[in-house]
């Protein structure tokens, strides 16, 4: 049976330490504890998080630990490691760590290893990779591939384009990488246009293979492709313009694909974890397996760091539990992530997924309500973008928004001039959330700028900042495929330890089947086939698409 963890000891123990440091400021925080950087963040290697300006006290630390405890979480994560079913809807193990252990050995142990089938599928990925980026692998009238177009949705596309995007200093200079997602036109046909078909291969990143999003762009992608091979160079253009990531391969036979072509994945991979399998085939054919294997060694070293490290120096379990604090004690229903990277501009989407996928649930592990706030709303943009739109809101807006900062210390296209704003405005801006500016402050600002007596009393309120948002700040020595496989790691791990916390099962995701059940039953009334059983509603917008629509 799952605990109700809000029943616990531990969590009784929490409320209570909540009513007690629940009026104090992070600026008392900081006075009283003139140590506070030093004892409230954590390194690994040189990696930094940085939760000081996080709304807790020394205190509050060995309070959450405990919640952890009580929770069970080591021996989650213990059992998670050892590849036992922990995916208890789907009957399924969770062993996307496996996908980025580099040891000789077996994993998750002797008595069932999955490493010989992982390692199998790793040097095809090599092999294949070294031929695409040498100009060995051509097309089907000899030329070589220089532009490579990712086709999936959810995890077969958010995880290879985030990383394809943050690691794009490292791409091959002749090859190009794509990823089109939307069953709406208006991404792949202008993608198309640009493209010429003896030059493009495309990757079908599907796990079913009957992703309805995924087949559609293929097919059409395939149509586009025969179309100007002409028949007499059909069999030759598919062998050499496709390929397929699956867990289906009789179905990836049946659009045409060989054996060859097909790259296994299994069903112990979610989508949202499949980023380390061969789904990141087009992440490999940018930047080579080499560097591929580099983000496969940072998220490793995260692994270990996660099952050794004691909870109170535990980099995942601190991220989540200081969640959790933020959630469930202090009221947030939200977190804002904030690279400052451009490079990293589709983390926020890429982080969306995994956390409220995972964790976007209110019953429990043993299909019973919950009886607190699960996962909080995630959302983000670039940081130095949002200072010019969002952070206004952030300042002054009156809700309790915590942040995640993120930046690299060294740029990854580096301009002179440049990094240094960049990294001021990422720490001045996570201290002035964290600080404010008081009427006091405000004043004297005023006052040193010479402003009259009435001046100041007239624009002194829009000057106060109340401050009191926490924040955690990630540092990076740079963005390389090391640090970000450690990155990314690290989210995953922190969502499943708060699912955890909750009583969550963190692997499945039931809630994204209804829509696309439903949207099977509506096409075919689109289409004009009645259906007496819809509500007024959508039978009222299928007759405006009839008529205004082109189906």
């Amino acid at each position: 049976m799952t605990l109700d963890i809000t029943h616990s000891d531990a969590w009784q123990a929490l409320l209570a330490h909540r009513q007690a440091i629940g009026s104090k400021h992070l600026r008392e925080l900081f006075a009283l504890e003139p140590q506070r950087f030093e004892h409230l963040s954590c390194r690994l290697g040189d990696f930094l998080a940085d939760f000081s300006k996080q709304r807790i006290a020394t205190e509050t630390l060995p309070l959450l630990t405990a919640l952890a405890r009580a929770a069970d979480v080591e021996g989650w994560r213990d059992r998670m490691f050892a590849g036992e079913t922990i995916n208890v809807s789907e009957n399924r193990a969770v062993l996307h760590p496996a996908l980025r252990f580099m040891g000789t050995g077996p994993f998750p142990g002797p008595e069932r290893d999955v490493m010989p089938d992982v390692r199998a599928v790793r040097a095809q990925m090599r092999q294949f990779s070294e031929r695409v980026r040498s100009g060995l692998w051509r097309g089907y009238s000899g030329e070589a591939i220089r532009h490579v177009v990712n086709l999936g949705i959810g995890g077969s596309d958010l995880g290879p384009k985030m990383a394809a995007r943050a690691l794009s200093a490292y791409d091959h200079p002749a090859l190009h990488v794509h990823f089109v997602s939307n069953l709406d036109g208006a991404q792949l046909a202008p993608l198309l246009e640009t493209l010429d078909p003896r030059s493009t291969l495309f990757i079908i990143a599907s796990k079913t293979f009957t992703t309805q999003e995924t087949l559609r762009n293929a097919q059409t992608a395939r149509d586009w492709l025969l179309a100007a091979a002409g028949p007499e160079n059909e069999a030759a253009a598919l062998a050499r313009h496709f390929v397929a990531v699956t867990a289906a391969p009789a179905e990836a036979g049946l659009f045409g694909l060989s054996h060859d072509n097909i790259f296994t994945m299994w069903d112990w991979v979610g989508g949202r974890y499949s980023l380390w399998s061969a789904v990141g085939l087009a992440l490999a054919l940018a930047i080579g397996m080499t560097q591929f294997e580099r983000l496969l060694s940072g998220a490793q070293a995260l692994d270990k760091h996660f099952q050794e490290a004691p909870l109170e120096r535990n980099l995942p379990v601190l991220m989540a539990l200081i969640g959790i604090w933020n959630t469930n004690f202090l009221g947030a229903s939200t977190l804002a992530i904030l690279p400052y990277n451009e490079s990293l501009r589709s983390l926020p989407g890429y982080l969306q997924q995994l956390e409220m996928e995972s964790n976007g649930k209110m019953v429990n592990r043993n299909g019973q309500p919950l009886s607190c706030q699960p996962n909080p709303i995630v959302w983000g943009e670039i940081g130095i973008n949002g200072q010019h739109a969002f952070f206004q809101l952030l300042h002054q807006g009156g809700w309790l928004i915590p942040s995640d900062f993120i930046v690299a210390a060294t740029s990854d296209y580096p301009l002179p001039g440049h990094n240094g704003p960049l990294l001021a405005n990422c720490l001045a801006q996570s201290a002035a959330l964290a600080f404010g500016r008081t009427e006091a402050e405000a004043r004297a600002e005023l006052e040193l700028e010479g402003r009259s007596a009435a001046e100041i009393q007239e624009v002194l309120p829009y000057k106060v900042f109340a401050g009191n948002q926490p924040a955690t700040t990630l540092l990076l020595p740079r963005l390389d495929p090391y640090h970000l496989g450690l990155l990314i790691a690290l989210y995953e791990h922190k969502v499943f330890v708060q699912g955890v916390i909750w009583g969550i099962n963190s692997f499945d995701q039931w809630g994204v089947e209804l829509g696309k059940k439903l949207a099977g039953r509506l096409l075919p009334a689109l289409e004009g086939t009645p259906d007496d059983g819809l509500d007024d509603s959508t039978r009222g917008l299928i007759a405006y698409c009839r008529r205004h629509g082109q189906l």
